[in-house]
């Protein structure tokens, strides 16, 4: 039996100003279910990121065109949803009555279990990072450098302001922003460490923004949301910009095109209690600042008088990974130490208001 009833195409929308195809990675609904107006549908994936696919109307998904797997363009048809419930399926021959039941086997005695390896595919983000990563070091030279810097000032006003930020913003303070604000106030000073070097050498690109990439771990991988024009921002500003990126990427809103033209990056790694790391650079990029955990330790130091005392200090390790090929081991230190010299020299409440 046929039934004939209006239909609606679901077409893959545009995901971003820059991607022209997306891989689909999960149907969320089979054929014959129910759906509801932008009720997800399907997950796509992108080199960019992760996403769901609403359907544009309500009724039947009565076909699947594109299955999973399949590299679709934006635009493309990749499944028909019906207005009304397919024709129902003819049901075949009754069962005949009265028949004895077959006696039922013995079991037989089952074999013993031997663990066997898993092996599942890698999901799209996962192969898109290893790509870029391993597409970054062979692009350019790149060399860490390390030093140490001391947050005591900073868990000071960090402490006195927490509680009053949480209330007021909704959102947890960390050591975070506190390093962004000193690593980005530091770029004027140092503007090659916010450069970009052409494909053949010839050129190189000083930004006069700064528009800041933040590595964010989620359950799907790792992505950079760019925080645009953060050198016009305030401290206050960084940490609320900072949360509100982080709660995109784990919740799985952030757009495709918060997640481009990035000119410097930051990776906190310190998040999971790794002292330091050597991050990679995120292409064309020229330096990306990892920020270590802050542990609390006793430091030698002197007072006014030059005697020697040993103190409890909040200290953390801040290694910028950089392309040799523009940035000398120098400029390096350098940078890295207006970034230090900004920070012991810490914040005032106000900047957090």
């Amino acid at each position: 039996m046929t039934t004939t009833t209006s239909t609606t195409n679901v077409e893959l929308p545009a995901l971003g100003e820059a991607v022209t195809e997306a891989t689909i990675t999960r149907w969320l609904k089979a054929v014959g279910d129910e759906v509801e107006h932008d009720e997800p549908l399907l997950e796509v994936a992108t080199d960019k990121v992760d996403t769901e696919v609403c359907s544009p109307a309500a009724g039947i998904l009565a076909q699947i065109i594109e299955p999973e797997d399949a590299v679709v363009e934006v635009g493309a048809v990749i499944a028909v949803i019906s207005a009304a419930a397919p024709a129902s399926i003819e049901a075949g021959p009754p069962e005949p009555e009265n028949v004895p039941a077959a006696a039922e086997p013995v079991p037989a005695p089952q074999p013993a279990e031997t663990p066997t390896d898993r092996v599942e595919k890698l999901p799209r983000i996962r192969r898109t990072i290893a790509q870029r990563m391993l597409a970054s070091l062979q692009t350019s030279a790149q060399l860490t450098t390390v030093i140490e810097v001391d947050l005591t000032n900073v868990a000071a006003v960090r402490n006195r302001n927490k509680a009053e930020f949480h209330v007021r913003t909704g959102h947890k303070l960390s050591y975070l922003p506190f390093v962004v604000r000193a690593a980005v106030e530091g770029l004027a000073a140092h503007p090659v460490i916010n450069s970009s070097l052409n494909a053949d050498c010839t050129e190189v690109t000083y930004h006069s923004a700064v528009h800041l990439g933040l590595a964010v771990d989620s359950d799907k991988g790792l992505m950079v949301p760019v925080i645009r024009n953060a050198e016009s921002m305030t401290l206050a500003d960084l940490a609320e910009a900072i949360a509100a990126s982080a709660l995109a990427v784990r919740s799985g809103s952030i757009r495709p095109d918060d997640l481009s033209g990035g000119t410097f990056t930051i990776t906190n790694t310190g998040s999971r209690g790794a002292l330091f790391d050597t991050p990679i650079i995120n292409q064309p990029q020229s330096a990306i600042l990892g920020v270590g955990t802050v542990v609390e330790r006793l430091v030698p130091a002197r007072d006014e008088l030059g005697n020697l005392l040993v103190k409890p200090s909040s200290m953390a390790y801040l290694s910028l990974s950089y392309d040799h090929r523009i940035i000398d081991g120098a400029d390096a230190a350098r940078y890295l130490a207006t970034v230090r010299e900004r920070l012991e020299r810490g914040f005032d409440d106000a900047d957090l208001r």
